[in-house]
């Protein structure tokens, strides 16, 4: 099942759970416009980013977009150039309160710094159209961190129902790029045992628990995970089946599927990638009593800091560190409690609380603006 089969099945669950009218289930369910890039991926990524906002309450819509490319294989001037050219064709479809890009695979800070320079070559200086940028360009304190930050604090709220914390616990990480290296370093730092970590480079683990600070630097200075002193280098293909307590996806779609649920060995799994797993996968996992904490809330720290920069660039007024991530943590905890609130409502899962949440508000206020058909 692909990406947008899978994201609109799970849309239509929710729906079906809240009663909605036919027609604006139709009008939730189809894009306002599409640029073509791959529809059915970016289609499916937009449905997730629009429920997501809404989980976590905030004023957002939800769009997706990219470029085809291996940003890896290219120069920094050759992605320079990719940037501009990209900036060039939508900067008439973006702008302050019409769509805000912020980064994601395979882009950074320097690539928002970019695409503000573009966009502000046609409407003059305009610091809040993008999000994640470089600090000196107006990008928030704590916002490359964010995502990874909201998957700890997402998991501080799941563990908590169960009488848990991150302490003592073990946990595996696949992917370790930005978001997936944060949530190792910061489990690390609330005393959580992160026994094993995977990315494109390979896997390495240590049952006594990796030290994550040394292998960040270990993997800045050769490029790689492997060969570092204080682990041993493993299969990439068993890390997702490796026995812990808490499992957090981090790469890309689709990596818990049919062929490897079976022989997943966490108790809990913390969705940090969007849509890890297939809806094959989630029906055999919640059959073996994985308790699933959907990628439309579990990743949306980046989303939200985002938002907290778009709005320090409005106000003109820059938030200390410690505000942006007590703010987070207010929206992520806020928003765990309402999604267990529609569990209870509905007597559904995780992933369907945070469906139902997410699609009841962008339907409510749909109804409230006076949709017609």
């Amino acid at each position: 099942m692909n990406a947008l089969a899978a994201t609109s099945r799970n849309f239509k669950n929710a729906a079906r759970i809240l009663g909605l009218d036919a027609k604006i289930e139709r009008s939730l369910l189809i894009p306002f416009r599409e640029i073509k890039v791959d529809p059915d991926e970016v289609n499916a990524l937009a449905q997730l980013m629009t429920w997501k906002t809404a989980v976590v309450d905030i004023p957002y819509g939800g769009a997706k977009g990219g470029i085809g490319c291996t940003p890896r294989d290219l120069s920094l001037s050759e992605l320079e150039r990719l940037t501009r050219v990209f900036a060039q064709k939508i900067h008439d479809l973006i702008g302050t309160h019409t769509d805000v890009p912020a980064p994601d695979m395979g882009t950074n800070a320097q690539t928002m710094a970019w695409m503000l320079d573009e966009y502000s070559k046609f409407h003059g200086h305009s610091p809040a159209v993008v999000t994640g940028k470089p600090i000196d360009l107006g990008g928030s304190l704590g916002r490359e961190a964010a995502t990874g930050r909201g998957v700890v604090f997402a998991t501080e709220a799941l563990l908590a129902e169960y009488g848990k914390s991150c302490k003592g616990l073990t946990f595996v990480i696949q992917g370790f790029g930005n978001v997936g290296s944060w949530a190792a370093r910061l489990i690390h730092e609330r005393g959580g045992k992160v026994i094993a970590v995977s990315d494109i480079t390979g896997a390495v683990k240590n049952p006594n628990g990796l030290d994550i600070d040394e292998l960040i630097k270990h993997k800045e200075s050769t490029g790689s995970l492997l060969n570092f002193n204080g682990a041993d280098n493993m299969d990439p293909n068993e890390v997702l089946i490796h026995e812990c307590d808490v499992l957090i996806p981090s790469a890309l779609g689709g990596v818990l599927n049919r062929e490897n649920a079976s022989s997943v060995r966490a108790k809990f799994i913390v969705e940090a990638a969007n849509h890890p797993t297939d809806p094959e996968a989630d029906e055999i996992l919640s059959k073996k009593g994985v308790i699933i904490l959907p990628d439309i809330y579990a990743n949306a720290g980046g989303v939200t800091v985002s938002y907290f920069e778009w709005v320090q660039n409005i106000q003109g007024f820059m938030w200390d560190e410690e505000k942006v991530n007590n703010e987070l943590q207010r929206y992520m905890t806020q928003a765990f409690h309402n999604i267990k609130n529609m569990c209870k409502t509905y007597d559904c899962n995780l992933r369907m609380g945070a469906f139902t949440l997410g699609v009841n508000r962008v339907a409510r206020a749909t109804n409230l603006r006076g949709y017609e058909a």
